[in-house]
């Protein structure tokens, strides 16, 4: 992506809808010291841009009875295009991976797998996981609790 040039009001802008992404255009404005014609512009520019690349909602995962997150590293066979393709096709059909990350180092993949519980987990990790094809090792981490979650990182 090529380099976008921001400002302060834009990082003041983006700070604020990091932490708000449903902040209205008057409130915003109200919060950055500009008025609403060019903060609505800048969120405009911002988004055609790609720097803001959606608006979502932070989902409590627990409260829906997603109570167990495990961080799972996986190391294929090989690292060639057609074993990450095939993957990665696989994972993206699976509703458990909420994350998915192509890494560096001694594991190819880092996924995070939410699921209700321990047994849900079991059937994910034998009955998906182990079947997807490349597969060479597995080694699952469970976190104790989130010390920070901050979505994004803003300047």
């Amino acid at each position: 992506m090529e380099s976008v040039k921001i400002d302060e009001s834009d990082i003041r802008i983006l700070r604020r809808i990091a932490s708000d992404g449903r902040i209205s255009v008057q409130t915003l404005s109200d919060d950055v010291g500009l008025s609403p014609t060019p903060v609505a512009r800048r969120l405009r520019r911002l988004e055609e841009t790609g720097i803001i690349t959606g608006y979502s909602a932070r989902i409590d995962e627990v409260a829906l009875g997603f109570e167990v997150s495990v961080f799972v590293s996986v190391k294929l066979d090989k690292q060639i295009d057609d074993a990450l393709s095939t993957f990665e096709a696989a994972i993206v059909t699976y509703p458990e991976v909420v994350d998915c990350w192509l890494m560096t180092g001694n594991r190819d993949y880092l996924l995070r797998v939410v699921v209700r519980n321990m047994n849900d987990f079991e059937r994910f990790l034998t009955g998906r996981l182990t079947k997807v094809q490349g597969v060479a090792a597995i080694e699952s981490s469970i976190p104790l609790r989130r010390v920070k979650s901050t979505g994004a990182r803003t300047p």
